[in-house]
C-alpha cells in the first residue's frame, strides 16, 4: 500500500494574522457589551413594571404580557443605542486590555 501525501495539505499558510484576529475579537467584545447592556436595561424595566399595581383600562392576559415584553425589549434597544447608559463602555474598557495583551 503506497500512500502519498500532498505537502500542500500538511503545510498550510496561516489564515489570519494576529492583528486581524484581535480587531475581530475587539469588535465582538464591543457588540457583546452592548447586548449585555440591552439585556440589563430590559430586566430593569421588567422589575420596574412589576412594582406598578395591576388594574386600569386593559385586563391582564397572556397577549398583553407578550406585548409589554416586546415593548420593553425595543425600548431597551433604543435606550442603549449610541452612548447608552455607559455600562457597555465600562465593560468594554475593562475587558479590552485582556484581548489586546493576548498573544
Amino acid at each position: 500500500m503506497d500512500l502519498k501525501l500532498d505537502p500542500r495539505i500538511l503545510i498550510s499558510p496561516p489564515t489570519q494574522t494576529s492583528t486581524n484576529r484581535k480587531e475581530r475579537d475587539l469588535q465582538a467584545l464591543k457588540e457583546s457589551s452592548r447586548q449585555f447592556e440591552t439585556l440589563y436595561v430590559m430586566e430593569m424595566m421588567k422589575a420596574m413594571r412589576k412594582s406598578i399595581p395591576e388594574g386600569g383600562l386593559f385586563e391582564k392576559s397572556m397577549s398583553t404580557d407578550i406585548f409589554q415584553e416586546m415593548i420593553d425589549m425595543e425600548t431597551a434597544k433604543s435606550a442603549t443605542r449610541g452612548p447608552g447608559l455607559g455600562l457597555a463602555t465600562a465593560i468594554y474598557n475593562q475587558m479590552a486590555p485582556l484581548i489586546e495583551n493576548k498573544k
